[in-house]
């Protein structure tokens, strides 16, 4: 390994909870993953428009996991928050009323916010008038929300915000928390996204962009990143949650990480509103700025989670870029043919696969590759998990502004 500009600091990654399409809770998504199980299915909500299916994480029910008392005050994209949450705490050991508040941070990402609540309470306003609108509307959906609900439910009175940095979101939290624990302002911060944003205007309006898949016929296997027939990437729900700690604070309390947060890069494109940079010059500079960060040499990377949309650009672009600073070396893998993409969320759900991947040992195949890109030039994993040796793993995150974000994790 090479030495960075400053000397590396290890987050540790003691605990991490998900809800997605693909299941209730980390293990049973990280089943899916390694099956290769696609999820996306119509949905109700979506019924009569031009795309009418999504990755919507059917087994959630927030009355039945929160309780009504709690659940009918938050927006669906907070109840999975709480829940994954929830999961993370658990995972680690972490007992909120041991702990020193003032010490516990919040970052949680959302690229849209509250949408079930905005378009719920919208419509009630236009059909019934200003009177029926809920006095809950503001602090349900607002951006910041989750991450005040989430503080407020366990007691973390340190630093507490959102990242919006669209799709790349959740990443920007974990590179804020990490930032966070280096500073030692927090022994510990509860850091990831979430995002419910499967609703008629939301997917209305990606659909009108062209940037949804259009595969109406087979939903399954619509999401299919690297392949040569890819189309669009597919709407999807749910949320990650990670629990970093300073290592020492971890170490004092006798926890054992599953593996380290040690690098962070962040660029932007400055260029077109949704294209990625033709070249990758942005996305590059994020990778490489990472394994700066991290103190690691390209030849170092054993694993890449790739953003992997399933979009002709980003896909084409990320593997050139993947392969340009990391050659062929590394294996890649894309979960969004079985998650689709989770937008805020994409990037925690991703953190977490890389961490099991880093854990276990294991890269998950890339769900319906049927026919490789010819111009993917890179080391994709498809048809069945890979068991592989690996000490170090990047994962990309790539948004809509030119937002790029990657991070590095290391084996504990």
């Amino acid at each position: 390994m090479t030495a960075g500009a400053n000397r590396p600091f290890h987050a540790a990654v003691t605990g991490f909870g998900m809800v997605t399409a693909a299941g209730l809770g980390a293990a049973e998504t990280w089943e899916a993953l390694l099956a290769g199980r696609p999820t996306a299915r119509r949905v109700p909500e979506l019924e009569g428009l031009p795309v009418d299916f999504a990755c919507r994480a059917q087994q959630f029910d927030g009355d039945a996991v929160l309780g009504r008392r709690i659940a009918w005050r938050l927006d669906r994209s907070t109840q999975m928050a709480m829940t994954a949450t929830t999961e993370a705490l658990q995972l680690a050991g972490l007992d909120p009323e041991q702990w020193d508040g003032a010490r516990v941070g919040v970052v949680l990402a959302t690229a849209l916010g509250g949408m079930t609540t905005w378009e719920r309470e919208y419509v009630r306003l236009r059909e019934r008038g200003p009177g029926a609108v809920s006095p809950l509307l503001i602090p349900m959906a607002a951006v910041n929300m989750t991450a005040g609900h989430v503080a407020a439910a366990y007691g973390a009175k340190g630093p507490n915000f959102a990242t919006a940095t669209a799709c790349a979101s959740s990443t920007t939290a974990l590179g804020a928390a990490r930032d966070l624990l280096r500073a030692n302002l927090c022994d510990v911060v509860i850091a990831g996204g979430t995002e419910a944003s499967i609703t008629p205007l939301v997917a209305a309006a990606f659909a009108k962009m062209g940037a949804l898949s259009t595969r109406t016929d087979d939903p399954a296997t619509a999401s299919r990143p690297f392949d040569a027939a890819r189309d669009g990437f597919v709407l999807a729900e749910g949320a990650s949650v990670l629990v970093l700690e300073r290592p020492e604070h971890a170490r004092a309390r006798g926890a054992r990480p599953y593996a380290f947060l040690s690098g962070y890069g962040a660029s932007a494109d400055a260029g077109h509103a949704t294209r990625p940079d033709p070249g990758g010059a942005g996305a590059e500079s994020a990778l490489r700025s990472a394994l700066v960060d991290s103190g690691l040499a390209p030849e170092d990377v054993d694993h890449v989670n790739a953003h992997g949309t399933s979009t002709p650009l980003n896909d084409a672009v990320e593997s050139q870029v993947t392969h340009r600073v990391l050659g062929d070396r590394p294996a890649v893998s894309s979960i969004k043919g079985v998650t689709g993409h989770c937008l805020g969320a994409a990037g925690a759900h991703e953190a977490v696969a890389t961490v099991l991947s880093l854990h276990h040992q294991v890269v998950p195949p890339t769900a319906n590759v049927e026919e490789l890109d010819p111009q993917v030039q890179v080391d994709v994993v498809i048809d069945k998990p890979r068991p592989l040796l690996m000490a170090a793993a990047v994962s990309h995150s790539f948004g809509f502004g030119g937002q790029n974000a990657v991070v590095a994790f290391t084996s504990a």
